[in-house]
């Protein structure tokens, strides 16, 4: 293997939201009413137009420690508070200096409050939902800029009202974001009117998936990207089980949301109209991805015989998708490589999350078992040439 360090991208990091982020932000007529941070019924929140909690405890959602080390204890990782995390979950400079530590050269960024795709900003007037998913990707072209542009957020969008997605999505453009990040399943909302939003697969989306088809603009779906897939304390979980072993299973089964995700997307057909069109799956581990696809083969033979593509669903997997890979490690990991794609897949590290792989320890073992050609490409140039990031 090459003595040469590879470009590290990590392509799924997430952002600890400074309390002040929109409020500085914001003009004086929703000052009260954008996110914040509150003490509501005797706890410090999180809130959203003046007293909807979106974040009991005020959680930073950060398992990295101010004075270095990562909690991995579920009842104490509940209680920690934004002043005993590590500056650089939610500081431009701190955070450079970490990633200059563990030889990583950009991140990729996603945000905690409003939801992994946005959700929860949904919860509130079309006034005010509009304004917070705009101050928050005003406040993120600012920090990819103030990072020399080594951070790269990913994009909210107003997903309730596709003109409104569109405009914001080349206003995000112009500022020069990267990729947008979505929910991935509209279809369990309703939009300004009370009429079911369609899902992703209908012409309804047709102008968003133009626009990021012709601006080569990644489409990215975080698992938990929706009101119906996020489940961290326990649906998957049995009832005898203490809370911490449930969430650990939920934890690991939410990864297969992103796989139904991924199918509809397939068996819907847009992918023979939007043939350039890119979709990254985000924190889902990369194992199932070989299984669920030849099973998605089998099934459209067998069960599905008179409906047909212009080819097969695993292949619109190595044309149009990337999956991210963190845990996965040693033979085994090179093995899924290969099988998933070496052009599919992306490293991440999923900071300052508590599963996350902080420290970065051991990559060069966890990797050893690819070619040079391979990993380079897997720990970073494939995330530079999927999300235009100059290197």
């Amino acid at each position: 293997m090459s003595t040469a360090a590879p470009l590290i991208i990590d392509a799924d990091t997430h952002l600890t939201e400074p309390h002040d982020l929109w409020v500085k932000r914001a003009p004086a007529a929703l000052r009260d009413r954008v996110p914040q941070v509150k003490m509501l019924n005797g706890q410090r929140c999180w809130v959203i137009d003046g007293n909807q909690s979106i974040g009991h405890g005020a959680h930073p959602n950060s398992a990295v420690l101010k004075e270095g080390g990562k909690i991995r204890d579920l009842d104490t990782f509940l209680k920690v508070q934004f002043e005993e995390v590590h500056v650089g979950s939610s500081s431009v400079k701190e955070r450079l200096a970490l990633m200059d530590d563990a030889g990583i050269f950009a991140q990729i960024v996603y945000p905690n409050i409003l939801g992994f795709g946005g959700q929860a900003s949904a919860r509130v007037d079309p006034e005010l939902r509009l304004a917070c998913v705009q101050i928050y990707n005003d406040a993120m072209a600012e920090l990819q800029e103030e990072s020399g542009q080594r951070l790269f957020p990913m994009a909210l969008l107003p997903w309730w009202d596709v003109k409104q997605a569109v405009i914001e999505t080349e206003r995000c453009i112009a500022m020069g974001l990267k990729g947008i990040n979505i929910n991935s399943d509209p279809h369990t909302s309703q939009d300004e009117d009370g009429n079911q939003i369609p899902d992703l697969g209908t012409e309804h989306w047709f102008p968003l998936w133009e626009v990021c088809e012709e601006k080569k603009l990644p489409v990215n779906f975080h698992i938990g990207a929706s009101e119906t897939a996020i489940d961290w304390m326990g649906k998957q979980g049995w009832p005898s089980l203490p809370r911490d072993l449930r969430s650990g299973i939920s934890g690991a089964m939410i990864f297969f949301n992103n796989g139904a995700v991924m199918s509809n997307l397939i068996y819907s057909g847009i992918l023979d109209r939007f043939k350039g069109l890119q979709f990254v799956s985000v924190e889902s581990g990369i194992g199932w991805v070989p299984f669920l696809m030849e099973a998605l083969d089998y099934q459209l033979a067998e069960i599905a015989e008179t409906k047909g593509f212009e080819k097969k669903p695993s292949e619109y997997f190595r044309s149009n998708f990337h999956a991210c890979f963190w845990f996965e490690q040693g033979k085994n990991m090179a093995d899924m490589v290969r099988r998933v794609g070496v052009e599919n897949c992306l490293f991440e590290t999923d900071f300052p999350h508590p599963t996350s792989l902080w420290p970065v320890d051991n990559l060069e073992e966890r990797t050893g078992a690819l070619t040079p050609d391979e990993r380079a490409k897997v720990l970073g140039l494939n995330a530079a040439k999927l999300y235009g990031i100059k290197v």
